[in-house]
């Protein structure tokens, strides 16, 4: 099997992946600092449950990466993942200044994915990422490994940012 015809094993990195709480300070409050939040997600610890599912997709599946992230994190995000000992894929990320809720953009990419290929699976932790998917037909695992954040989810719907 050619690496173009294997499945795809979709994964969020923020509360799926990468443990975001030392900065959800910066999203409290009525004036949100996302450059400080993404400044600060070189520092984020794995969150184990996320690091190991990757790494078992990775036998049958090709792991690719689906973030909320803007584009200008790209460097950080990438050096982030190798440092994990993840697995290579392509990382597709929010274009700078696109405010979109991520169930909308990331819906938007995974359609255009499953044209070419079969997705395995989503794992995210937003749930309204999770429920549009769903909803359109993928076949999601819910990433409910890390401490809930009413900041980060509040910032995700409502400012379009992650």
């Amino acid at each position: 099997m050619t690496e173009n015809s294997r499945p795809l094993a979709v994964f969020d990195l923020d509360n799926t992946l990468a443990d975001t709480a030392h900065r959800q300070r910066y999203l409290v409050g009525r004036t949100r600092d996302w450059d400080a939040f993404f400044a600060a997600a070189p520092q984020d610890p794995p969150l184990a449950r996320g690091i190991e599912l990757a790494l078992a997709s990775a036998e049958e599946c090709e792991v690719v990466y689906l973030t909320g992230r803007p584009e200008r994190c790209r460097a950080d995000t990438e050096d982030w993942l190798a440092r994990q000992g993840l697995p290579a894929g392509r990382v597709w990320m929010r274009r700078d200044g696109d405010r979109r809720p991520a169930r909308r953009t990331k819906l938007e990419i995974l359609r255009s994915l499953a044209r070419d290929r079969e997705i395995r699976v989503l794992v995210d932790d937003d749930e309204l990422v999770c429920d549009e998917a769903e909803r359109a037909g993928f076949t999601v695992l819910r990433a409910t490994w890390a401490a809930e954040s009413v900041p980060l989810k509040t910032a995700q719907e409502s400012d379009g940012r992650t």
